[in-house]
């Protein structure tokens, strides 16, 4: 290979990378990801359309690429800023209200008028909206998303007067064009939520496609998630997604007995990886090793450890208790620390929970470790840390 191609398939693979952590990526906000976006385009989008199934759509300005196979069942919306949260229930209804209420335009419109129209888009859906200071509230979270995503620029004043204010006014900058590139082609005619999220799978009429993006968007896929054919299928070509998944991604694919997990050595690729940093990873890994010591998994299946929620809060505690040093005020209330322990064990498909039952799943078993010892900063820093690459 020339220093030519070597240097085009870096590019080409960092363009691939930033498109699956980042689908709409914004000229002004990455320039340097869009001029390779902009230059790769026609690669691009012949990798994800004949691979994934996705489709790349670039603009003078945007680019975005619609993931139309598999929704990733743990990944929702945050809210803008440094201490970002998942968007509660009522902020994603009124982002879709506020949507609807742009999409075919004005480019400039007032705070006020922008909220009567998203009361009217409210009425329209029969939904609730009241006048009180939660509401308004919720609809600022709504609007500083759309802020944070490119779909409105603040011109004159703040959005977030209205939270305190009912009768504060701004100008804002709408961009209806990129409102209209947000929503996938599985929202058209759907009119359920059980009917959107079985039209955006696409298992049955591209079975393949489907696998892939299941390896792709999710941290684990194991055996218990596919039919036998299926199963057997992936196995059969596992060496082919190996090429793949290093060609366009530089990722790795750990295969065993009970599934197979996507490996990220450099641990760059997602925002949320593990293992990670500060006292809830901290706390995680720990759980992990606790939970693990006693049993080895199953060889096929995800059967593994099955902890009672209350023994889970109590190993909990005492690993907060004995690190509490080096870890931050979180550890002051262990049920607190429990729920965002499991949360991201959860979103790794590490562990699952069933009530108050907590299931530990087969690719645990590559973070068991002796020991970790937290560094100053609460960081899993200390000696037996893991070496493994990062699990998207």
């Amino acid at each position: 290979m020339t220093d030519t191609s070597t240097h085009q398939l870096a590019e080409v693979r960092a363009a691939c990378r930033h498109l699956v952590a980042r689908p709409l990526v914004l000229a002004e906000r990455d320039p340097d990801a869009f001029a390779l976006i902009r230059r790769h385009e026609h690669a691009l989008d012949r990798w994800f359309t004949q691979r994934f199934g996705y489709r790349l759509q670039v603009t003078a300005d945007t680019a975005r690429l619609f993931k139309n196979t598999w929704v990733p069942l743990r990944r929702p919306l945050t809210t803008s800023g440094s201490a970002s949260r998942p968007l509660a229930q009522r902020e994603y209804t009124l982002v879709a209200l506020a949507l609807a209420a742009v999409a075919a335009g004005p480019n400039v419109i007032s705070l006020r008028d922008l909220i009567h129209e998203v009361r009217s888009a409210a009425t329209d859906a029969q939904v609730a909206l009241a006048h009180e200071a939660a509401d308004r509230r919720a609809i600022v979270v709504a609007l500083k998303w759309m802020v944070d995503h490119g779909l409105v620029e603040e011109l004159h004043d703040r959005i977030d007067r209205y939270a305190t204010d009912e009768d504060a006014d701004a100008v804002l900058r709408i961009r209806p064009d990129r409102v209209a590139l947000l929503p996938l082609p599985a929202l058209a005619m759907a009119e359920s939520a059980a009917e959107l999220v079985d039209r955006s799978e696409a298992r049955v009429a591209t079975s393949r496609a489907w696998m892939r993006c299941r390896l792709l968007e999710d941290p684990a896929l194991y055996r218990s998630d596919l039919d036998g054919a299926e199963w057997s299928e992936l196995r059969r070509r596992l060496a082919e997604e190996e090429a793949i998944f290093s060609e366009m991604f530089d990722l790795t694919i750990e295969a065993r007995a009970e599934g197979l997990a996507v490996i990220d050595e450099d641990g760059r690729l997602g925002d949320n990886g593990f293992p990670r940093t500060g006292t809830v990873g901290h706390a995680a890994l720990l759980l992990l090793t606790q939970a693990i010591a006693h049993r080895k998994p199953a060889s096929e299946g995800v059967a593994g450890v099955t902890l009672g929620r209350d023994a889970v809060e109590t190993i909990v505690a005492e690993l907060a208790n004995g690190h509490r040093k080096y870890w931050s005020q979180l550890a002051e209330d262990p049920v607190r620390l429990t729920d965002a322990v499991l949360d991201l064990l959860e979103d790794h498909r590490l562990v699952t929970t069933e009530g108050d039952t907590v299931v530990v799943l087969p690719a645990a078993w590559r973070y068991g470790v002796e020991e970790v010892v937290a560094d100053d900063t609460g960081s899993a820093g200390g000696r037996s840390q893991p070496s493994q690459g990062t699990l998207l």
